[in-house]
């Protein structure tokens, strides 16, 4: 039998509020990569690169995830 980790309610408080934070990170993170590739879209239009697929980078979970406010 494994012994269960039980947290005290403000550190699962504290957990819950430091994994938002670091969702709210990843989203900012991709919302800054879409930005400078429309930038260099637009500073070069010329220029055939292949674009990067937002899905590529990272696939963010939806709003409806139970930890999410």
């Amino acid at each position: 039998m494994t012994n269960r980790v039980s947290y005290a309610p403000q550190d699962l408080q504290k957990m819950c509020k430091q994994a938002e934070r670091d969702q709210e990170s990843k989203k900012l993170a991709v919302l800054i990569e879409r930005v400078k590739q429309q930038i260099a879209e637009r500073d070069h239009p010329g220029e055939n690169k292949p674009r990067q697929d937002a899905g590529r980078l990272m696939r963010l979970p939806s709003r409806s995830v139970p930890l999410e406010r």
